[in-house]
């Protein structure tokens, strides 16, 4: 997203040079997390399409995801009526909470955690954010990586294989196995989704298409 026409001036720090600013996931529109951003953060986000926050109790700039590979990268941002809170439309990579849950509001007032069902696509849509960022960014002894650098061969015979095990393992008891073969397939799938451009938003499409028929 292009935001040459923003101005950073315009919006309004505290005294303690923070803003607040809420992440919200772009398709689903679910809550996700409540952060700061100093002007150097905002900054970078709007540089680099990532999102980074400033760490009040660490005192420092820091990048969602840097350690965790969590990544949130930025649709939209819009300012409220004040200019004194932005609102950041994103892609999440897996969870948002450092608890490991997807929104950090997951726990009603009550102190019971509210029934969520995720919402479809979260798992491969982060698999897929995931894939495509090491791509961008590679990783020394990532096996993504490794099927990047071998090409599209390589990647096609991965998911032959792949798919040869999901056939064995279907003609087994056991559920697991079954339930593991899919989830590489699936990893492989992506990796070559990635590679020729594509993504299972691409596929979803499709099948949303034909359900019409």
């Amino acid at each position: 997203m292009m935001y040459e026409k923003f101005d950073i001036d315009e919006i309004k720090f505290g005294p303690d040079g923070l803003v607040a600013a809420i992440a919200q996931d772009a398709d689903t529109l679910d809550v996700l997390m409540a952060a700061w951003m100093n002007r150097e953060a905002l900054g970078k986000t709007l540089e680099t399409g990532r999102v980074h926050y400033y760490s009040r109790s660490r005192k420092c700039l820091w990048l969602k995801g840097e350690t965790s590979g969590h990544f949130q990268r930025v649709r939209e941002i819009r300012r409220d009526c004040d200019d004194d809170a932005l609102l950041l439309l994103i892609d999440q990579t897996g969870a948002a909470c450092h608890t490991g849950n997807r929104s950090c509001f997951y726990r009603a007032l009550d102190g019971d955690a509210p029934n969520e069902a995720p919402a479809p696509g979260d798992a491969l849509r982060a698999v897929q954010s995931i894939i495509a960022d090491r791509r961008i960014n590679p990783k020394e002894g990532s096996y993504t990586n490794y099927l990047f650098d071998k090409g599209i061969d390589k990647i096609l015979k991965k998911v032959g294989e792949e798919s040869a095990e999901i056939i064995i393992a279907a003609k087994n008891p056991s559920k697991e196995n079954l339930t593991g073969e899919v989830a590489d397939m699936m990893f492989h799938v992506s990796v070559l989704l990635c590679e020729r451009g594509l993504s299972w938003d691409d596929v979803c499409s499709e099948l949303e298409r034909r359900r019409g028929k």
